[in-house]
């Protein structure tokens, strides 16, 4: 995978040289093993993901320790993470301004271990995570050690595919889709608001296609040799029944929230093959 210029973008804030653990726990946290396997996984919107309705915990202050300290991995992933996205912001500014609308970009938080966010506190162990609150991304760049080692999904356009998908919540946040969903989930049973979770996070597998295919498509973006395929195994690897089957050797379908690894590899392709914005329509679809 490589990108036309090297550029990062200017909408990356680095925690990773603050101290203090945020408070406000009970917004976010894990309390079962459920919530723990959702908000390891991937993609994780912790206001509808775990039906917090409009909750959310004062942000509070953490001092700077130092200067950041970091490995040429960590660097790495650091300057690639800004490369994605920079792109996603010009992607995306295309398509919403071809649809007469204007694209606000997100913020990307990067942090070590613990910090404060809108929805509450967020923690690495919870994977990388979108906050309609404050309208960021965070995550924790060991997250892609994991998902190099435990998923066994290495190679740069998966770790772009991570923050492509967050990036796709924030797209879903400001065309209103998180709050019709957030709304139809206080109105239904726990089967009910399940299933239109994993519709919702079905979708944003696919504006992470619709990504890729959109940067390619304008020159910024160039594809190699195993570049799909990673992303492909990463999608698999993360799948509500991959994930059950592994963490307690049995598949539960109704307690899914994110969409069987068949589901999120099929509708990542869609969105990486179409390029449009109206395949990802995760809600019209009979069937996922």
């Amino acid at each position: 995978m490589r990108f036309e210029d090297d550029r990062e973008s200017d909408n990356v804030e680095d925690r990773r040289g603050f101290s203090g653990v945020p408070g406000g726990r009970g917004t976010i946290g894990i309390g079962t093993i459920a919530l723990a396997l959702v908000a390891w996984y991937f993609g994780v919107d912790p206001r509808v993901v775990m039906n917090l309705g409009e909750q959310v915990t004062p942000q509070t202050q953490q001092a700077p320790a130092g200067p950041v300290q970091e490995s040429a991995g960590e660097a790495h992933s650091r300057h690639l993470v800004g490369m994605v996205l920079r792109d996603t912001e010009k992607t995306w500014g295309r398509v919403f301004d071809q649809h007469g609308r204007q694209y606000a970009a997100p913020h990307l938080v990067l942090f070590r271990n613990a910090t404060s966010t809108a929805c509450g506190a967020g923690e690495a162990a919870m994977g990388p995570f979108y906050c309609p609150g404050d309208q960021k991304v965070y995550i924790d760049l060991g997250f892609y050690d994991e998902l190099a080692r435990r998923f066994h999904a290495p190679g740069e356009f998966a770790q772009a595919y991570v923050i492509a998908h967050e990036v796709g919540h924030h797209v879903q946040n400001l065309l209103g889709i998180s709050d019709k969903v957030h709304a139809a989930q206080q109105r239904a049973g726990e089967a009910r608001r399940n299933a239109l979770s994993v519709r919702l996070e079905l979708q944003a597998d696919c504006l992470a296609g619709m990504w890729a295919h959109s940067a390619v498509q304008a020159g910024s973006l160039k594809l190699e040799p195993g570049d799909v395929e990673s992303a492909i195994q990463a999608a698999t690897a993360i799948g509500d029944d991959t994930l059950q089957r592994q963490a307690q050797g049995r598949v539960v379908p109704d307690s899914f929230t994110h969409g069987t690894s068949a589901q999120r590899v099929r509708w990542f392709s869609r969105g990486l093959e179409s390029g449009d914005i109206s395949a990802c329509d995760t809600f019209k679809a009979n069937s996922l």
